[in-house]
């Protein structure tokens, strides 16, 4: 009973490590990381204001981090076409369907991310600066007497 139980477990392993997955959902995150680096090196004082080094970082180490794991299951490979998904026609359309749901997902979710940080840093600087004012008009107030 427990080798058939083995059996089938080995059975089970070996069926989903031979499925090939069909994933590019990093390709989508890594087209606007190549973007915003493009408007980083163009639009200097609009990237600074926007802090699109955030941006790019999140965009770029998630693209990195997701393509290392693909190419760990075999899901890309360095001989053309790349992607083991782009050898049949079947396989371009998950692809692209992969690309439209989970891949525009996880922009949008980085992409609100860096907004939330964003939102955050300006917040707690207008706070910092509200702070210093009213430390700064302390110093500066009169004294009162104690005769009131």
């Amino acid at each position: 009973m427990l080798e058939r139980l083995i059996l089938v477990l080995l059975n089970s392993v070996n069926s989903v490590t031979r499925r090939k997955r069909h994933m590019a959902c990093f390709l989508v995150p890594m087209i606007l990381a190549v973007t915003t680096s493009i408007m980083q090196k163009t639009a200097r004082g609009l990237a600074e204001r926007l802090k699109l080094w955030i941006l790019n970082a999140l965009l770029w180490g998630g693209s990195i981090l997701l393509a290392l794991e693909h190419a760990w299951h075999g899901e890309i490979v360095p001989w053309p076409p790349f992607l083991t998904a782009m050898t049949s026609s079947t396989g371009i359309q998950i692809i692209l369907h992969e690309m439209a749901t989970i891949g525009v997902a996880m922009t949008a979710a980085i992409t609100l991310t860096w907004a939330t940080i964003l939102m955050i840093s300006r917040y707690m600087t207008g706070i910092t600066a509200l702070k210093n004012i009213e430390r700064a008009e302390g110093l500066h107030a009169p004294c009162q007497s104690a005769e009131t």
